[in-house]
C-alpha cells in the first residue's frame, strides 16, 4: 500500500521548516511514497517542492496543494496550478478547485471553530446536485484535532457520509511529516488521485501530544520574529530581499524558485 501525507505547511506559511527538510524527512524518515505541500493560502513552496524533488532524483512524488480559508471552515486543494483565492464560501471554494481540475477536501472537520466545517455545512454540499459543489473527501483523521471530542467523532462521520477518508498530519514542522498518512494502492499521485475518487483509501496515525504543539507554536513566534526582522531590513536596505520562504530563492522579492541552483546542485551530490 501507498503512503501519503496530504496535508503539510512550510516556512512560506505557517510552517517552521524549509522544503528541504520536509522532503527530506518525507523520504527518509517516514518513508513516504507521495506529499502535498499546502500552505495557506499560496503555492509557489508547493511548486518550489515538487521542481526540487524531481531535480534532485528522488522517489518521492509532490503534489501541489493550498489550505484555502473559506467563510465556512478551510480545504484543502490538491493537484492544483494556481492559487486558490480565501474567504469565498464553502461551496464556490470547492468549485473553483474542481474547475482547475483538482481535488478538494475538507480539513479537521466538525470542531465548533470557525476554520473547521461543520457537519450540516458538509451534508449540505453533498446534498447539492451538482457534483461539482461535492468535496472528494475529509479528513477522517487530523493530529491536531483527533484528541478532541469533536474530532474523535470524525471517522464515523466520514463513514456515514460515503465519501473518501483520508488521515493528514497537518504537519507544521518537518519531523511531524507522516504522522497521520493516507493508504492507498500503488505509490504514484495518480495512484492516489484515482483511490480517492473511487473512495478507495484508509488512514492511520496518532494524536499529538498537547506539549508537542505548545512547542510548535513557540516555534512558530520565533520564525515570525526573524521574518519581521528581515522583512524591515530588506525595506531598509532596498535590496530585493524579505523573510526566508523556505526554498532557494524564497529571499527574493518577488520571490521566484532558483532552478538553476536546484540542477548545479544536484550535479554535484
Amino acid at each position: 500500500m501507498g503512503r501519503a501525507d496530504l496535508h503539510i505547511h512550510s516556512l512560506a506559511s505557517d510552517g517552521v521548516s524549509s522544503v528541504a527538510d520536509i522532503l527530506e524527512h518525507a523520504q527518509n524518515k517516514a518513508s513516504l511514497d507521495v506529499i502535498a505541500i499546502t500552505d495557506h493560502e499560496r503555492v509557489d513552496a508547493a511548486h518550489a517542492a515538487r521542481a526540487m524533488a524531481e531535480a534532485r532524483g528522488m522517489r518521492l512524488q509532490v503534489i501541489v496543494g493550498e489550505e484555502v480559508t473559506t467563510r465556512g471552515g478551510h480545504v484543502v486543494a490538491l493537484f492544483i496550478n494556481d492559487r486558490i483565492r480565501p474567504w469565498g464560501s464553502l461551496k464556490s471554494t470547492v468549485a473553483r478547485i474542481h474547475e482547475q481540475g483538482g481535488l478538494a477536501i475538507i480539513a479537521h472537520p466538525l470542531v465548533p471553530y470557525p476554520l473547521c466545517a461543520s457537519g450540516r455545512s458538509i451534508r449540505r454540499l453533498l446534498d447539492t446536485p451538482d457534483p461539482i459543489f461535492h468535496p472528494d473527501a475529509i479528513e477522517a483523521f487530523n493530529p491536531t484535532t483527533a484528541g478532541l471530542r469533536w474530532g474523535a467523532r470524525a471517522p464515523e462521520f466520514v463513514r456515514q457520509t460515503g465519501v473518501a477518508a483520508v488521515g493528514a498530519s497537518d504537519a507544521h514542522r518537518a519531523e511531524h511529516v507522516g504522522f497521520a498518512l493516507t493508504t492507498f494502492e500503488g505509490t504514484t499521485a495518480d495512484d492516489l488521485r484515482r483511490a480517492i475518487l473511487e473512495r478507495n483509501t484508509g488512514w492511520e496515525g496518532s494524536t499529538h501530544e498537547w506539549k508537542t504543539q505548545f512547542s510548535t507554536f513557540r516555534r512558530q513566534m520565533g520564525k515570525n520574529a526573524l521574518a519581521v526582522r528581515d522583512e524591515v531590513r530588506g525595506k531598509l536596505l532596498r535590496d530585493g530581499t524579505g523573510r526566508d520562504l523556505g526554498y532557494p530563492g524564497g529571499r527574493r522579492r518577488p520571490a521566484r524558485l532558483d532552478e538553476p541552483g536546484i540542477r548545479i546542485e544536484r550535479a554535484h551530490e
